[in-house]
C-alpha cells in the first residue's frame, strides 16, 4: 500500500553564474546527474545525464547548455521527473562541474555561481558554493527513493578536486 505522503515528483535544478572578467577565458559550468540502481545506491551510476545527453527514458533532461554564463536567470536547467523514473533506480545525485579547458578553475574563480533546487513553486535548496570554494566540482542534491517508493530530497554539498569526467563517476560514491 502506498503512503498518503506524496513524494517528490518533478524537480528542476537551476544553475546560474556570471561571465568572467573581460579578456579571460569563459567560465563553463555543467550540471550532471548520476542515476544509481536501487540495489546499489552508492555504486557506479547506471547512467549519467549531462550537457550532451538525456536519460534513456526521457525522465531527466537538460534545457540547454550555456558555456559563458551570459544571460538572465538560469543558465542551465536540469529537469528530473522522478515520479516517472523506473523502480529499478533508487538514487539520483546532481552535481556541478567546471570545465577546465582554459586552465584550472575552482568555484572561487567563478562569479556568483548558484544552484536552486525547485519543486513547483517551492524552493527545496539554494547552494552558493561558499562551502567548497577550492573545488572544481561539487554535488548539490541527492534524491533517494524511500521504502514506500516515494522520492525524498537531501541537500548534499560535497566538493571534489577533479576533472569533469572523473567527477561524473565519483559523485555517486558513498562519502563515508
Amino acid at each position: 500500500m502506498k503512503s498518503f505522503n506524496k513524494g517528490i515528483g518533478r524537480v528542476e535544478v537551476r544553475l546560474a553564474w556570471d561571465p568572467g572578467p573581460p579578456g579571460e577565458p569563459d567560465r563553463d559550468l555543467d550540471l550532471v546527474a548520476g542515476v544509481c540502481f536501487a540495489a546499489d545506491p552508492a555504486g557506479d551510476p547506471a547512467y549519467l545525464v549531462h550537457f550532451d545527453s538525456r536519460s534513456p527514458d526521457g525522465t531527466i533532461f537538460l534545457d540547454h547548455d550555456n558555456r559563458t554564463g551570459k544571460g538572465l536567470g538560469a543558465d542551465e536547467t536540469l529537469t528530473l521527473e522522478l515520479d516517472r523514473l523506473s523502480a529499478e533506480y533508487g538514487r539520483v545525485v546532481v552535481g556541478v562541474a567546471i570545465q577546465q579547458r582554459g586552465g584550472r578553475l575552482v568555484f572561487a574563480d567563478v562569479t556568483s555561481p548558484t544552484v536552486k533546487v525547485v519543486e513547483g513553486y517551492s524552493q527545496l535548496a539554494a547552494v552558493d558554493f561558499t562551502q567548497v570554494p577550492g573545488a572544481t566540482a561539487a554535488t548539490v542534491a541527492e534524491f533517494i527513493r524511500n521504502r514506500s517508493g516515494d522520492w525524498e530530497f537531501r541537500r548534499m554539498v560535497r566538493g571534489f578536486d577533479t576533472d569533469p569526467e572523473s567527477f561524473a563517476h565519483a559523485m555517486t560514491a558513498d562519502p563515508a
